[in-house]
């Protein structure tokens, strides 16, 4: 009997004995987030301001959910970076289903948002509500990445919680291997939504 696994409940550990999935110890692995990042112009300055002064405005009224997070931080970020422009397009709540061979397990789940081109998977976002830890997120947003059905591109994957932001890649020729971002977060006082925007930026100019 198959048995049906939500992706929300699994965990690294599972992930490498299922997947054999590895983290990539090579730092040129994913240099994608720190190299030949595009600057951040004067006019985008004020837009990410004011991303951050209405997302501290409304941490002051908990509980702050997933949605207000997509709303209020993910929605003008990736429309600032292009990913609402030609050659992307964009699905929200996207369901998905990975199984490992011959384990009679399948995990289940539904991205938070997918951006594809030409039917490649390129980045998927998985938001969660603002005290949610972005570890917890991680393995859920890698399930979504494992089932990305294209075998020799990378894929790129954000999480977030409104507040703090990692930038996963993940590759899946012959052994599946990932990598992570440093931790970017809004609550410094140097805005590091610019440093976000920048590897966003990064990643359109780079994938269109």
């Amino acid at each position: 009997m198959v048995q049906f696994i939500q992706a929300q409940n699994v965990g690294l550990a599972y992930l490498e004995e299922r997947f054999s999935l590895q983290l990539a110890e090579d730092e040129a692995f994913f240099t994608e987030w720190f190299e030949n990042l595009p600057e951040i112009t004067d006019l985008e300055k004020p837009d990410l301001d004011k991303i951050k002064l209405h997302f501290l405005r409304l941490v002051k009224y908990p509980p702050l959910s997933e949605e207000t997070v997509k709303l209020v931080v993910l929605s003008p970020l990736l429309n600032l970076a292009g990913f609402y422009d030609e050659p992307f397009y964009m699905r929200g709540e996207q369901s998905i289903q990975i199984s490992a061979e011959d384990e009679g397990e399948v995990i289940r789940g539904r991205i938070d948002i997918l951006v594809i081109q030409e039917q490649f998977w390129l980045l998927v976002i998985e938001s969660k509500r603002s005290s949610f830890s972005l570890l917890e997120a991680i393995p859920q947003a890698l399930v979504y990445m494992l089932a990305n059905p294209s075998q020799d591109k990378p894929t790129f994957g954000l999480v977030t919680n409104g507040s703090h932001f990692i930038f996963v890649k993940l590759t899946k020729q012959n052994i599946p291997k990932y990598a992570l971002s440093d931790e970017f977060t809004l609550l410094r006082r140097k805005n590091e939504l610019y440093q976000v925007l920048s590897v966003l930026k990064n990643l359109s100019q780079s994938l269109s």
